[in-house]
């Protein structure tokens, strides 16, 4: 009986050992999981968004100097560079991201295209304005931007007191582009006037 008792007792404990040792090593046997990645766009696509930015400041530079044939000049380049982004990439995503870009896109089209359209500056600065507002934040927060810093600035009376207005900057100081350095009333007095409200970075 007693022979019969121990053998039992090695029985189990060879059966504890083995279900230990094969309980461990069969948690490690499959892959172990990786951290998820933000999904990166190609290196076309960011130099795409950038050129189109270049000229989105180079009409920006133009209407600080109230200079409205160069705005015109600046802002067909930038027309001609949003069709060059390469949204389809976005595809690759999620569709709702794309047609968000896409739309966004259009709106910022349509309000470039009234700009050309102007003869009077502040008109013109109105058109900015919108281009401003479809740019960010949906556009670039939908696109999942990678490109340099650049800054979402304000100004609190743009068009007069209380009617603000905002605009991207590739640099933190300020340079109001609805007043300027030859505003008719201000002249250049209000060329600083704003401040950073947001910065548009790689998240």
């Amino acid at each position: 009986m007693k022979k019969i008792l121990a053998l039992l007792v090695l029985v189990i404990a060879a059966f504890c050992v083995y279900w230990f040792v094969f309980r461990n090593k069969g948690g490690d046997s499959g892959p172990k999981q990786q951290p998820l990645a933000l999904k990166k766009h190609s290196a076309q696509f960011n130099q795409s968004v950038a050129a189109t930015m270049g000229a989105y400041f180079e009409m920006q530079n133009a209407l600080v100097d109230a200079d409205t044939t160069k705005t015109k000049e600046a802002c067909r380049k930038f027309i001609g560079l949003i069709d060059s982004v390469k949204l389809d990439e976005l595809k690759k995503d999620t569709a709702s991201i794309f047609e968000t870009a896409q739309a966004n896109l259009t709106d910022v089209k349509m309000n470039a295209e009234s700009l050309l359209k102007q003869t009077d500056i502040t008109e013109m600065r109105q058109d900015f304005r919108m281009v401003s507002e479809m740019l960010y934040p949906s556009f670039f927060n939908a696109i999942n931007y990678e490109g340099p810093k650049m800054y979402w600035q304000n100004c609190p009376m743009a068009f007069g007191e209380g009617k603000e207005a905002n605009w991207i900057s590739s640099s933190e100081e300020i340079l109001n582009p609805y007043l300027g350095k030859n505003h008719p009333v201000h002249k250049g007095d209000m060329l600083h006037c704003g401040e950073i409200k947001d910065t548009i970075k790689t998240k």
